[in-house]
């Protein structure tokens, strides 16, 4: 994996030596005792990653499978066999089809990982892919450290550009997070994909007016499309849209780990006391599948 990874500061090739990276002209970066490299330089960063609380509440309720469908979804789109029915459907672009042959043997990238749980679903659908999860958070690089044996965790920054060598990896994936396309491109190999996961305006629809959380833009759709014109092109489209059961242990979940827990939702809000015992909740997000233009 190691050979995919670039020198943040020169751009020279990785190679391990004992715990840690070196480049060939002599830029060293330590592998932390939990097993992710820390590829983040210079003045501190002014992307704010996830809390520990966060990623906890995040892990719980990733664990409980209440987002399986989404991961299914993903893990379909980069060529996995098509499960049971979790999702309304690819609605290809105008004059295209979805590509769903198999990046076997291929690595991809997950940006903004957190605690990994999306991109190790993808590692287990598609035999012979190896991952990196990548993240500005020293919890999530901990996490994802750990979340799969054919992943490797490193700590970076995004917007400072990827720590990966040109043309390399067979897709990059986003979740919830933040993108940076020019580099996006850059490291993509040909014929390789990028996946962005977004919510739409109903995702957790029946929570955000009773609990006053951070609401969807509408206009996320838009917005997505305009970032990413003249650099990739969308090929298809999914609406993966589904109802979830929760407890009031659930809500409290969802609650922490998104943005809510930053604009003055408490994880430990008295109205979700008020909830019924088990809430129907919306899950609806969109998965875009780009190629570069």
């Amino acid at each position: 994996m190691a050979a995919l990874l670039a020198c943040p500061e020169c751009g020279d090739e990785l190679q391990p030596r004992e715990r840690a990276l070196r480049c060939g002209t002599g830029h060293s970066f330590d592998i932390a005792r939990q097993g992710y490299v820390g590829l983040l330089t210079g003045a501190s960063t002014k992307m704010t990653g996830d809390t520990a609380a966060m990623l906890d509440a995040r892990a719980a309720f990733q664990g409980a499978g209440h987002y399986a469908p989404i991961a299914a979804a993903i893990a379909q789109s980069f060529g996995a066999p098509a499960s049971a029915s979790t999702h309304r459907g690819t609605v290809p672009e105008e004059g295209t089809a979805p590509d769903h042959t198999a990046p076997t043997g291929s690595a991809i990238l997950e940006v903004g990982a957190g605690t990994g749980y999306y991109l190790a679903g993808l590692l287990d659908a598609v035999p012979g892919t190896t991952g990196i999860a990548l993240d500005v958070a020293k919890p999530a690089a901990r996490r994802a450290a750990r979340a799969h044996p054919r992943m490797a965790s490193v700590l970076a920054d995004a917007w400072r550009g990827l720590p990966i060598r040109d043309n390399t990896l067979a897709g990059v994936l986003s979740v919830f997070a933040p993108r940076n396309p020019a580099e996006v491109s850059r490291v993509l190999a040909p014929g390789g994909r990028f996946l962005v996961v977004t919510p739409t305006a109903r995702h957790l629809g029946e929570l955000i007016g009773p609990l006053d959380m951070v609401r969807v833009d509408p206009d996320k759709d838009r917005r997505l499309a305009d970032s990413l014109s003249g650099t990739f092109t969308r090929t298809a489209h999914t609406l993966v849209e589904f109802p979830m059961k929760l407890a009031r242990a659930d809500v409290t979940n969802v609650v922490a780990m998104g943005p809510s827990a930053f604009h003055g939702t408490p994880a430990d809000d008295p109205r979700i006391a008020g909830l019924p015992d088990i809430t129907e909740v919306t899950a609806s997000v969109t998965v875009s599948a780009y190629v570069p233009t």
